[in-house]
């Protein structure tokens, strides 16, 4: 009865992400290498702290992320207008790209072991009714495909970013993480983020 259970929600949940075959890798490097490199760099690996890392993120979350782009879900004033050129074909290369690319590791600045990030990471906030990021993110930040992202070495900066705008309602994309976002404060986020920037 269980297996039953998680097998019908394992195919809501791919269904209802529109996960679809893999794409052409060579295909999405001359996209990414073109289109995408100013931003996030050739190969994924963006030195921009404000940009999201790409390389190595799940394919079906690129995959996501990119279609809520483009039909609005997920409103970015530079992403909107870039992804509104793609076709479903281009997302699917550009995410098999990405998703082989080799991520490179980032460093925390101040919340290494036993500092207030990992706390919140491993343990959450049980005042605050936050659960661990690593329930859903993974112990080492690597996610899990289909469902939530890898967040192992992502900028502090994007990731703060990102969780502002989910508390402020900005961006709406993911209930789940609007819920929790709503509850941390700016220094527990900013503590987070820097933590996970140093996950490996």
């Amino acid at each position: 009865m269980i297996f039953r259970k998680i097998a019908l929600f394992a195919a809501v949940l791919l269904s209802a992400t529109g996960v679809q075959a893999a794409g052409d890798a060579a295909k999405g490097a001359a996209i990414a290498t073109t289109v995408c490199v100013a931003c996030h760099a050739a190969d994924g690996n963006s030195v921009m702290p404000a940009n999201p890392k790409l390389a190595g993120q799940h394919a079906e979350y690129i995959v996501k992320q990119l279609k809520n782009f483009k039909a609005g879900t997920r409103a970015n004033p530079v992403m909107g207008p870039m992804a509104s050129t793609l076709s479903e074909d281009d997302v699917a290369n550009l995410a098999a790209y990405f998703s082989a690319q080799t991520p490179k590791a980032g460093a925390a600045k101040s919340n290494g072991p036993g500092s207030d990030g990992e706390k919140i990471y491993r343990g959450g906030v049980a005042a605050k009714g936050v659960p661990a990021c690593a329930a859903c993110h993974g112990p080492n930040g690597a996610g899990i495909p289909v469902q939530f992202p890898r967040l192992a070495g992502q900028h502090a900066e994007y990731v703060t970013n990102q969780l502002k705008a989910f508390r402020s309602g900005e961006r709406a994309n993911a209930p789940m993480m609007k819920t929790i976002a709503a509850k941390l404060s700016d220094p527990e986020i900013a503590a987070v983020a820097d933590y996970m920037q140093g996950l490996k």
